[in-house]
């Protein structure tokens, strides 16, 4: 007759909770890759103002994915993984279909190679960050434009000229300006505030609480031009932070024989 082993049991229960994934941060992951691939049965139905708001969803989603982790101590590496997974969906290949199918389709093969350019950028772009998470000295900035922030310039320009009936055919130079753009920053080494030392468990003077509000109207007074104007902006921030740092290096004088 066969004993019952109780040993291998309980030595197999841990393995299996091991195994187990946290809920409530792969839940704002999943609503991210949702909100990714929406955006690109909308463009193929060529409904762009849809797709446009569901890659600004993604982002918004994909910046709570990862502090509601942190806040809730349930980081793991298939979190991480699958994070990484939904980004290249929602932040790469979603943009480049998007403003492939709004504008760059009419111009051949430049056309399709532009929104190829995006997307390798934000493949390689995710690739280096996880790579060198755990190198990362500075944690203030980000090397390269992330691909939230390069999708969102997209997305918003994109919304910008629906909202404002021009044709994709008639803006499609400025596309693919757009779309090199955001894909060669990605890949580059400009530096971007990431806003990562910020913490949102700590108390804030009452004026930042104004700020905000202030933010929120703004924002729904025109959401299409405000948002697409900051994301202009936070992509030329990497180029400005090189020049200044760069004038700030010419205007030190260089040190004379025998100082230290």
């Amino acid at each position: 007759m066969l004993e019952f082993d109780h040993r291998k049991t309980d030595m197999t229960r841990p393995r299996m909770r091991d195994r187990g994934i946290y809920l409530l941060p792969n839940l704002f992951t999943t609503g991210a890759l949702f909100a990714g691939f929406y955006a690109i049965v909308q463009a193929m139905n060529e409904r762009f103002e849809y797709a446009a708001v569901a890659i600004f969803i993604a982002m918004v989603l994909d910046g709570l994915d990862g502090r509601v982790a942190r806040m809730t101590h349930t980081q793991s590496a298939f979190g991480a993984e699958y994070d990484s997974l939904s980004d290249m969906v929602s932040f790469g290949v979603a943009p480049a279909l998007v403003i492939y199918e709004f504008a760059l389709q009419g111009m051949g093969k430049l056309g399709w190679i532009a929104a190829f350019v995006y997307c390798a950028g934000a493949a390689l772009r995710l690739a280096r960050f996880n790579t060198q998470l755990d190198t990362i000295t500075d944690k203030r900035f980000f090397q390269g434009l992330p691909s939230p922030a390069s999708a969102a310039l997209i997305a918003g320009f994109v919304w910008v000229m629906v909202e404002y009936n021009v044709a994709g055919g008639d803006v499609r130079w400025l596309a693919a300006v757009i779309a090199l753009f955001g894909g060669l920053t990605m890949v580059s080494n400009f530096r971007f505030y990431s806003g990562k030392e910020i913490n949102l468990r700590k108390s804030v003077p009452f004026f930042v609480i104004l700020l905000i509000v202030l933010a929120f109207i703004l924002v729904s007074t025109s959401p299409p031009e405000v948002l697409f104007g900051v994301f202009v902006l936070y992509g030329l921030s990497g180029y400005a932070d090189a020049l200044w740092r760069l004038s700030r290096r010419k205007k030190t004088p260089p040190l004379q024989g025998g100082e230290k």
